[in-house]
Order: structure tokens, then C-alpha cells, then sequence
């Protein structure tokens, strides 16, 4: 099955109920199965114009390249999947851009953004992330967290400085120890998961995550996967009507069948000779 027919994919992005702009970003390439979203920070409309950059740079690159190439290829330099080095290479391509942009414009200065992305192939996912925006995925009626944020909070939990219950109530929730654009260099983290049909990914802004809880949010996912546009609807709401305190964006992933590569005993086999 042709990815874009294997996924239905649904994305929304809302200001909340407190900021009066949006600086949350999102992209979505179905043709090549990709899902791009961006949380962006720095002073009045440079959180907007970093996430954008992120979420364009990122998935134009991938989805011309991939009008080429397989992602499943191995990458002559990297000797890894395509897949994986096409998130890597691209989201340091993203904070490039944004890096040189707010050192060149004092209107941008100290502009950065978080950002998570998934590129869906050969039923699997390979997730890049940076930053404190979150993948989830459903699975039968158990919500998980796929990505890892990288937070101080995350880092006092990790330490054992601070217990699950107490960071619910954490006054550092917001404070992140790596974005795109605020260094010269960014090192993404970037792993490949098997998928299922049926899986329903949720890639958020902490807009989300920071005003519903993990409880909440698996029960309407649940409630809600045969109608992935009002899920994604109800998410928002749920974050609004509990303060709306952010932007909040969703981008909806679900998988309605197999989008596992054919491939022919000879091109098995040279794969394995490539690696």
C-alpha cells in the first residue's frame, strides 16, 4: 500500500486562550509520510519565524530528496538508513538557518525552537526530535511517550531529584536544555521504531501536554481514533478549557494498513552487502 493511502493524518494549531500570536508550527508531507511540528521561542513574532523555518527547511528538504531516493537506502557517508540521516542532517540544516538568521538580524536575536518530527516508511517510524515537544502513540487502549524531553525537569527525573507526581506541579516544566537555532551546532535524537496498524501517533507542542493531562489525553485518543479531525479538535479544547496558558498544536498519525517495501532477493541482499 502506498504510504499516503496506509496514512491518515490530520494536523491543528491554535494560539490558546492567553498569547495573542502563534509561534507553534506545522507541516505535513503525506506523499512521503512525514509530520513536522515546531514550538518556537524568542522575542514578539522570532519564536514564529524560528519554528516556520524549522518545519520548512526540514520537510522540503526531506521531500525533495525523497522524490529520489528510497528511505530506506543507506546513506553512503553515514552507513545508516536514509531515513535517519535525512532527519539528522535536515534538522541541523534547521538550526543553521535559524542560528545565522538571529545573529545577522538583531530583530531575531536569541530566536530558537524546539522541534519534532516523524517519517513514516517500511512500517516503521523514525522519530527526530530536540527540545521539549512530544511524540505519543497509542496502541490498543495504552498511551506511551516516545520521545524523551530534553528539559531540566527531565534531567531532575532522570537524577532522581524529583519524583513523576511532583513534576506534575514543577515550576521548571518550560525550561529546555536543547533547542534548534540557539547554538551553532544541535545534536537531534533520532531512533526508528517498528509501527502497527492501527497505532495513532500524537506529535504536540508542550502546549498540550503542560495543561492535559497524559491520563486525559490517552482516554480521548482512545474515545475518538475513528475520527481523527474532531480528536484532534477535542485536544485542543481540552487544553484551552484547562487554561489555554500556550499555543497547543497537534499533528495526528494513523496507521490503516501495511506500507512494508517489496523488495526482491537481490536487492535484500544487497542491502546486507552495504552494510
Amino acid at each position: 500500500m502506498k504510504i499516503a493511502e496506509a496514512l491518515q493524518i490530520v494536523s491543528l494549531t491554535h494560539p490558546g486562550m492567553v498569547r495573542t500570536h502563534n509561534e507553534d508550527s506545522v507541516g505535513v508531507e503525506a506523499a512521503c509520510g512525514l509530520a513536522v511540528l515546531a514550538d518556537g521561542m524568542g522575542g514578539y513574532n522570532a519564536g514564529e519565524v524560528a519554528s516556520g523555518i524549522a518545519v520548512s527547511v526540514t520537510a522540503t528538504e526531506i521531500a525533495h530528496r525523497l522524490q529520489f531516493a528510497s528511505p530506506t537506502d543507506i546513506d553512503n557517508e553515514s552507513r545508516e538508513e536514509l531515513a535517519v540521516t535525512l532527519l539528522r542532517n535536515n534538522i541541523r540544516k534547521a538550526n543553521s538557518s535559524i542560528y545565522h538568521a538571529s545573529q545577522s538580524q538583531p530583530q531575531y536575536a536569541g530566536m530558537g525552537t524546539t522541534i519534532v518530527t516523524g517519517l513514516f516508511y517500511d512500517n516503521r517510524v523514525a522519530v527526530g526530535h530536540v527540545g521539549d515537544s512530544r511524540m505519543y502513540l497509542l496502541r490498543g487502549e495504552k498511551l506511551s511517550t516516545v520521545t524523551k524531553d530534553h528539559s531540566l525537569l527531565q534531567e531532575q527525573i532522570d537524577s532522581g531529584m524529583i519524583s513523576l507526581e511532583d513534576a506534575r506541579f514543577s515550576k521548571n516544566k518550560n525550561l529546555v536544555t536543547r533547542a534548534v537555532g540557539i547554538d551553532e551546532n544541535v545534536l537531534p535524537d533520532v531512533h526508528v521504531y517498528d509501527v502497527e496498524v492501527g497505532d495513532i501517533y500524537l506529535l504536540c507542542s508542550d502546549g498540550l501536554n503542560d495543561m492535559v493531562e497524559d491520563m486525559d489525553i490517552e482516554a480521548a485518543l482512545y474515545a475518538m481514533q475513528g475520527n481523527l479531525p474532531l480528536a484532534a479538535q477535542q485536544l485542543i479544547q481540552m487544553a484551552n478549557d484547562n487554561g489555554g496558558r500556550d499555543n497547543v498544536s497537534v499533528i495526528l498519525v494513523k496507521v490503516l494498513g501495511d506500507f512494508g517495501e517489496t523488495r526482491s532477493w537481490q536487492a535484500k541482499l544487497l542491502s546486507w552487502f552495504k552494510k
